[in-house]
């Protein structure tokens, strides 16, 4: 697991976008992560797109999760989410966006198609990930198992709480989504996980210093052949090894791929 330490989340931003950025030249699959922490990584490559050329076309992308309940046009789904703030700003294709079905008759079926979905793609290769305050990924709260797949999830009252800013109050923040599962995040070949605020250091703290634990989902990126935490300095300010962090990375060697 690489640590990368940021002063501001405006440089956690810049760095992500130059990693992504990286697999969307390649043509690679993409996982998305919808939140706070991503929108100004989505504004920096909205921004590389239309300024630079960078262009999405070959590129396919899921979501990690979904609400159970809410329309694909509903404003809070993460349908309807991650559009208005990233894929339709570039050139991907909408058909090659790929999100949980939410409303689904059947949502036990829904999860394995979406797994299978994922295999026939060829599997995802760069997965962004935030991290809640109490340590989830997608939706992965604590407790769940570290071998999951895509599957129906109740939220933890602190992620309900939490996601409550996007609603107009907490009452109408569904229970029940669809996420895809720690053994499902686990099969992508690279994890990128974005923090940043001093709300996120004791969960970065836990995630990356504390016990591989069904107790901090994010744990599992310690487990991970190729996983990159990338945070700012105050969402790194409870981390014991900080100094030796960025010792790492500036001893990197010049041709190895962040």
């Amino acid at each position: 697991m690489e640590i990368l330490i940021r002063d501001t989340p405006q440089e956690v931003a810049a760095q992500a976008a130059t990693i992504i950025a990286g697999y969307v030249r390649e043509g690679s699959t993409l996982g998305l992560s919808t939140g706070s922490t991503p929108l100004a990584t989505y504004r920096e490559l909205i921004r590389r797109h239309r300024e630079e050329g960078l262009s999405f076309a070959q590129a396919q992308m899921f979501l990690l999760d979904e609400y159970i309940g809410l329309p694909y046009d509903h404003p809070q789904s993460y349908h309807a989410t991650i559009r208005r703030e990233f894929t339709a700003h570039i050139d991907v294709h909408d058909e090659h966006v790929h999100s949980p079905a939410g409303m689904a008759e059947d949502l036990i079926r829904a999860t394995a198609d979406y797994e299978r979905d994922i295999e026939a793609a060829g599997g995802v290769d760069l997965q962004l990930l935030g991290v809640g305050t109490n340590g989830h990924i997608g939706f992965n709260e604590p407790g769940s198992s570290l071998n999951s797949l895509t599957r129906i999830k109740t939220l933890h009252p602190q992620t309900v709480a939490d996601n409550s800013r996007f609603f107009d109050s907490p009452e109408q923040v569904p229970h029940q989504v669809i996420t895809q599962g720690l053994g499902t995040i686990q099969r992508a070949r690279h994890l990128l996980l974005l923090a940043t605020g001093q709300r996120k250091a004791e969960a970065v703290q836990r995630l990356v210093e504390g016990p591989l634990a069904a107790a901090c989902p994010a744990s599992i990126l310690q487990w991970h052949r190729h996983a990159t935490v990338l945070v700012d300095a105050e969402a790194a300010s409870l981390l014991h090894d900080a100094p030796y962090y960025r010792y790492v990375e500036e001893h990197k060697p010049s041709w190895q791929r962040y």
